[in-house]
């Protein structure tokens, strides 16, 4: 496999950017060794500057649930683009999704777009904040919501030490104002709102954790949380950027059939294109600038070009039997690399929701955070760069989720298993 221009285009990266990248994980730090360059990219594939051809399971991290350039999207991409790339005034495409946002996620009574994942989240817990006049954020060990301030925190040594920051650059006292809690825990979470319930603003949560690899809810963990957060007075906040849409139409909340108070989504409203949006319940949306007092503002919000991109995706995807077919192949690419790994005698576990899927060298089950990082992540660093070898781009990281696409048909799984059994033989005698 060739690598020349990958490394030259890195060499140059370094110099300019910090890490020579544009966002940590793509440094391969955690696995060791240097980033691809990608040069173009089209269904299942991504095609490097190098001539190299990836089968790829990070679709951009999540929003290519239809696979790369699909011809529909584009084509909407091209229309709109004619017409002008931005306004910074009101346009109809982001009343066309805001339509169908809501009308597919019904807890969702009234949206705002915004442009990323974090700044989804991060206007969210202000809403919690003004809406409810109290202060503090529970969140989950594991779960990420971007790179806002009061999410890089980690907990104490119990649910009420104060959160200390995890980052320079976060203030101590912004760290102190969010609770950390241990994902899947009943009791942590029934203590914690006994002891602190009525200082609670929000309780934010991946209802799939997607960014600790993949953690499923146990039963009646979501529900649990929303009796919580109805009981003393706070908001329930799903962070769906990552599951909205993938895992059920109407996300992970029509999947498990939770109503929370806010939702904010990302990735595949955009369709490939930077996009964000949050929503929620009709009395708290209305107190966002400039129908009340919450201030948020976004000189790009509602793009027109975003909104093409991610109304053509909608639709791919409200198509009938999308996700029963997505569900189909994310079993068989699990169960395929299970076999693989039995066979070369590697222990290996699987965790996976349609569209989405974790990898774990140990034996299951994967239900908390402290599970995930039981995993070998040395010997998913080899097998990391087995398959890469082999044609197969995984998350770059034994703590990230990956995704399959529509596009990524029988012929693409079964390459990936065939490169999966090489690459556990090696895993075996490395």
């Amino acid at each position: 496999m060739k690598t020349d221009r990958s490394h030259a285009l890195f060499t140059r990266a370094s110099e300019l950017l910090p890490g020579g990248v544009n966002s940590p994980v793509r440094a391969f730090k955690s696995v060791g060794g240097e980033p691809f360059f990608v040069q173009r990219a089209g269904g299942p594939y991504l095609h490097d500057v190098d001539g190299n051809r990836y089968i790829d399971y990070v679709g951009s991290w999540g929003p290519m649930i239809a696979g790369h350039a699909h011809p529909k999207v584009l084509a909407a991409v091209e229309r709109t683009m004619r017409d002008g790339l931005s306004f910074g005034v009101p346009n109809a495409l982001e009343v066309t999704m805001a339509e169908a946002i809501t009308s597919i996620v019904p807890s969702c009574e009234m949206v705002r777009m915004v442009n990323s994942g974090t700044e989804a989240t991060l206007s969210a817990i202000r809403v919690a904040r003004g809406a409810t006049g109290r202060n503090r954020i529970v969140k989950f060990e594991g779960c990420y919501h971007g790179h806002g301030d009061s999410f890089l925190v980690k907990a104490g040594s119990g649910a009420l030490t104060l959160g200390l920051p995890n980052s320079p650059g976060v203030p101590s006292a912004l760290a102190d104002l969010t609770l950390t809690i241990p994902y899947n825990d009943f009791d942590a979470a029934t203590e914690l709102f006994e002891k602190a319930g009525s200082d609670i603003a929000g309780l934010i949560i991946e209802p799939i954790v997607g960014n600790a690899n993949c953690i499923l809810p146990r039963d009646g963990y979501l529900q649990h949380l929303r009796d919580l957060c109805t009981k003393h007075g706070a908001l329930l906040i799903f962070d769906e950027v990552m599951t909205g849409f993938r895992v059920a139409l109407g996300g992970a909340q029509q999947r498990y059939g939770i109503t929370p108070d806010l939702s904010t989504f990302g990735k595949i409203i955009g369709g490939g294109m930077p996009v964000g949006a949050y929503g929620g319940r009709r009395d708290l949306m209305s107190q966002v600038a400039p129908a009340g007092p919450i201030y948020q503002a976004g000189t790009l919000s509602g793009n027109p070009v975003a909104m093409a991109a991610g109304l053509a995706t909608l639709e791919l995807i409200r198509e009938p039997g999308f996700h029963d077919a997505l569900e189909r192949s994310t079993h068989a690419l699990c169960d395929g690399l299970e076999s693989a790994a039995r066979d070369a005698g590697v222990t290996f576990h699987t965790v996976r929701a349609p569209g989405m899927f974790g990898l774990y060298f140990r034996e299951g089950p994967i239900e908390t955070f402290e599970d995930a990082k039981g995993s070998d992540s040395a010997r998913f660093n080899r097998f990391f760069h087995a398959m890469l070898e082999r044609g197969v781009y995984l998350a770059p990281s034994a703590f990230e989720a990956g995704f399959v696409s529509s596009a990524h048909g029988e012929a693409e799984i079964a390459a990936t298993v065939e490169a999966a059994r090489a690459a556990f033989a090696e895993v075996a005698t490395g």
